[in-house]
This record gives C-alpha cells, structure tokens and sequence, in this order.
C-alpha cells in the first residue's frame, strides 16, 4: 500500500465518510500537476484535499465536477514560466482570449490556508514588451501568446477562497467564468514587474457572466484594474480593499464586440482605498462600430444601478471617470456613439487627492449617448493644481454636487 501511496505522490484516507488527500512532497523541479490532479479526483466527493508543500506545476490543473470539497492550500503552487509549453496548454475560456493554469469547478468548495499560487509572471511580462508578442485586443490576451489566469473559478456555484496569496500573474489574477454565489476573502494580491517591462493586464479579478460574487478584507498591489466587473456581472458586492498602483475599479470594458449584449447591474462598491492609481471609480464602454464583426466596439447593452460609496483615492490620475469612448477613435466614436446605455450610477462620499497627472481635473464624465441619473453627493476631492476641475458631457448635472464644465473641443 505505502509503494503505491509513493508512486501517486497522494495519501487518501477515509475518515467519518469523508476523503482526504494530501499531496505529498514532490523534488523541486518535477512536476506535482499529475499528482494534484490525481487528488482531487479521488477526493472529489465530500472530500478535503491538502497542499501544504512547495510545489512545481507544468501541467494543467483541470479539477472539476467537485462537491462539497474543502482545499487547503498552505504550501505554494508555482507554475512554472514555461511559455513554449503554457501558451498552447492553457485552458481555453474565450472570452478575450483568455487561459487559464487552473480550472476549479463545482459547487460548494472552500479553499483556504494562507498558502500562495505564484504565476511568474516576470518572464511573460518582459516577453509581452522586449519580443514584440501579439497582446490581443483592447485588454485581452492572444491565442498565438496566451498569458494564463493562475486561478479561474468557473461553472461553479457556492464557493469561497479565503487566505490566499497570488504572486506575479502572467494576466488576470483571478477570473469569476459563468458562476454564483462565489467569495473571495481575505485575498494579498502582488502583480508588480521589478524590469522596466509593466506587469500587463494584471488584473485583480475579473467578473465575466457571472452572479452574487462577494470580494472583501482583501491587499492588492498591481498594473492593472483592481476588480473589473466584465460583461453580464450582476449583484456584486466589493468592500474593504486597499488597492495600489492599479487602474481602478472598473465596470467593463462593455461594448467590445459587435452582435453581442453586455449587462452589468447591481454592483456595490465601498469602503475601499486607491493609492497611486491611474483611475479610481471608473465605468468604461467602447463605442460604436460599423463593422458587424468588430472586436473592438459596436456591442450593445447597459450598466445600471452602480453605486461607489466611502471610496477613498490618494494620489489618483483620475479619481471619478466615465468613458463610453474607450479605445475607440474620436471620430469614430462621433459618428456611431456607444451602445451601452448607462443609468443609475452614485458616487456617495468619493474623497481624497488627485495626482495632478490631469491638471486640475478630477471628475471626467464624458457620454457619447446620454447618461442617465447619476448623481454625486459627499464629492470632496483636491488636486494639487488648484481648484478642482469637473468634466461632465450629455449627463444631466442636476444631482450631482459639483459645477461641471464642458470637455475642450
């Protein structure tokens, strides 16, 4: 029994009707994905899978059909920056091109334990800027360069990863695919390139067809959105979160591909800091397009019942933004105006500093079609350039606390 307990690298003991597997010390090198994956397929059921040793992964961990699993994680996962191998194998997700090292899916799974999932990002990222590697589309990845997502979370309900730490992913830290009821607690995130290379598209999280999604008690220090509620995000709650040097909280990009309807609804946001951040309180919506196929623009859909509440910025570039011209020209955005209809947003106690980075501008709520009852009440922002200044176009001012002035022609 021991022999084949060595061969498999996993121990599976039953205790009062319930599995547990335990990963077992791999040699640093040899790759523990096999092993890992053996575990979770015998503790599938009822099961509690523990990895509480240092382990090299260079195969994909596709754990799936689980139910009622508790995993947890107290050593470290690290995926090895193998990018010959991981751009094809990765796990396909679509949308934007995204891939993942990890396809977790069930219902009612718990992983916990303080342990790290570590991406080594660092060789993607300097690959990304020094080798001229296709970067996808507007935010996305590639499928001739896919930059995998250390943890996807998908077709899965009832969930929650709590004390976890994600260290130098190759795209998005976290990606929410096509589930609900999923919480993310208590999460560090470290997504910072320590070569003139930017850690690209280093997400947070992102939110995509998905619901009742729960991110709180969380650190995260990265180049990129801090949470990006993607297309059909709905009845999101984000609170308490210290995010540094990052792009903001972020509703989108929606719009992005023509034929296609995007909703994102019912998202709260509050009690959160943002220091040295490009953006803070951002909703974002590509515009129109007259290519049927575009990937770029043209979608339709909304953004309704938003609301950032007790949101703190500290040297932001730009603290309150709507752009429903995101990477889209001018001219062209003139012409076929975005097909996201965005309504009902609330900016509640928006306070601290600008960086200045804009000149005096603190707001910038630029509509290409008309936005709809937003309102600002508590707005207390200064920019080290002097009086603040608010940008506001086709949004009516009415509700909100601050005197707007058009944006330069």
């Amino acid at each position: 029994m021991m022999r084949v307990v060595v061969l498999l690298l996993a121990l599976v003991l039953t205790v009062a009707g319930e599995k547990e597997c335990h990963v077992a010390h791999h040699s640093r090198g040899s790759d523990a994905g096999p092993a890992i994956n053996a575990a979770f397929r015998k503790c599938a059921r009822n099961g509690k899978i523990t990895l509480d040793k240092f382990y090299t992964v260079n195969s994909l961990l596709f754990t799936t059909d689980l139910s009622n699993v508790e995993i947890e994680l107290i050593g470290s996962i690290n995926f090895t920056p193998n990018i010959a191998k991981w751009s094809p194998e990765s796990y396909f997700l679509e949308y934007q091109n995204a891939t993942t090292f990890w396809f977790l899916s069930g219902s009612h799974i718990c992983m916990h334990g303080g342990g790290t999932i570590n991406g080594n990002g660092q060789v993607w990222w300097d690959a990304l800027s020094t080798n001229g590697q296709d970067a996808g589309t507007a935010g996305g990845s590639s499928r001739t360069f896919a930059r995998p997502i250390p943890l996807t979370v998908g077709n899965s309900s009832h969930v929650e990863i709590e004390d976890i730490n994600f260290v130098g992913s190759p795209f998005w830290n976290n990606f929410v695919y096509q589930s609900d009821h999923v919480t993310y607690k208590k999460i560090i995130i470290d997504s910072v390139s320590y070569s003139s290379a930017p850690a690209a598209n280093s997400d947070g999280w992102d939110i995509y067809r998905s619901s009742d999604v729960v991110i709180t008690e969380s650190w995260i220090n990265n180049d990129d959105d801090c949470v990006s509620f993607k297309p059909n995000s709905t009845n999101v709650e984000v609170s308490h979160l210290f995010c540094n040097g990052s792009h903001g909280i972020s509703v989108g990009s929606l719009g992005q591909y023509a034929g296609e309807t995007d909703i994102v609804a019912n998202v709260t946001v509050f009690n959160v800091t943002l220091e040295n951040a490009q953006n803070g309180a951002r909703i974002k919506a590509f515009g129109g397009s007259p290519d049927p196929n575009s990937t770029a623009g043209g979608g339709t859909g909304s953004a309704s019942n938003i609301t950032f509440r007790d949101f703190k910025v500290i040297n932001v570039d730009n603290p309150i933004v709507i752009n429903q011209c995101y990477s889209t020209p001018a001219d062209v955005c003139a012409q076929f105006p975005s097909g996201i209809i965005i309504s009902d947003v609330h900016y509640i106690d928006v306070t601290g500093t600008s960086s200045g980075a804009d000149g005096s501008v603190i707001v910038d709520i630029e509509c290409s079609s008309q936005c709809s009852n937003v309102t600002a009440y508590g707005t207390d922002i200064t920019s080290p350039n002097g009086p603040a200044t608010f940008i506001c176009q086709d949004v009516d001012t009415a509700q909100l606390d601050f005197n707007c002035t058009s944006p330069k022609s």
